[in-house]
């Protein structure tokens, strides 16, 4: 009887280890009760890797169990979930997002003296596009297709929106490694003040705001440095109301 537990803990022990180490495609689902669940940040801390929700709430995350995912958005609170081995069992692993209520903040008028121009709303030289934008423009303009039928039977097929996401995410990406390049994690952590566990989570906060992208392609660090000053602030106030 002892020598058959023994065999059984050993086997049993293999199963459950190799699940933990083996590192697996995780298929999931955002699920918001009615909002838009499209956008939604998905973090692993332990590799750093990202990956956003499409239309659906979908995403594929390469994880193994123990890792913890971290999903965020603009309008939803802060959530980790730890995985589990019974996480990969499963055919879509499900995670539901809570909205954040909608709560005026004080407002404090500061007399800054930033014109347009340090701001970077005014367009300079000519636009250089990446191959995502190339291939968009191909996809959706007449001008770059004679005969004009190509547009038509891209947005039949939903070919048209697939490269327009397709082209926003690879302009937060260039986004991603221009403020990485310009401010090291000390910078987060000891000025900024942020945990260091938040950092990642706050280079994609950042990069959804429009009036920041607009700065960053100035590639101006002063204005950059301020407005990550402010937008560090809202994001702390942001993982307090998710603590409470």
């Amino acid at each position: 009887m002892n020598k058959f537990l023994i065999v059984f803990f050993v086997l049993f022990s293999t199963v459950v280890f190799g699940q933990l180490g083996d590192l697996v495609a995780l298929k999931g689902q955002v699920s918001t009760f009615g909002f838009d669940s499209e956008g939604v940040c998905v973090i692993n801390l332990r590799s750093e890797a990202a990956v956003f929700t499409d239309e659906k709430g979908d995403f594929v995350m390469n994880a193994i169990a123990g890792d913890t995912l971290v999903f965020s958005g603009m309008q939803f609170k802060r959530k980790e979930v730890v995985l589990c081995v019974e996480d990969f069992g499963n055919e879509i692993f499900k995670v539901h997002l809570t909205v954040l209520p909608n709560q005026l903040n004080e407002v404090v008028i500061r007399n800054y003296t930033i014109s347009a121009e340090s701001l970077g709303i005014i367009p300079f030289n000519q636009k250089k596009y990446t191959p995502a934008e190339r291939k968009y423009a191909t996809a959706a303009s007449y001008k770059m297709n004679p005969q004009g039928l190509d547009p038509i039977l891209n947005l039949i097929s939903g070919r048209t929106a697939m490269l327009k996401k397709e082209m926003e995410v690879e302009k937060k990406e260039s986004y991603m490694a221009m403020l990485e390049k310009m401010f090291d994690k000390d910078h987060f952590i000891n000025t900024l003040h942020l945990p260091l566990e938040y950092v990642k989570g706050f280079e994609y906060y950042v990069v959804e705001n429009e009036k920041f992208t607009k700065i960053i392609e100035q590639k101006n660090k002063t204005t950059i440095e301020f407005l990550l000053g402010e937008l560090a602030e809202k994001y702390k106030q942001i993982l307090a109301c998710e603590s409470e």
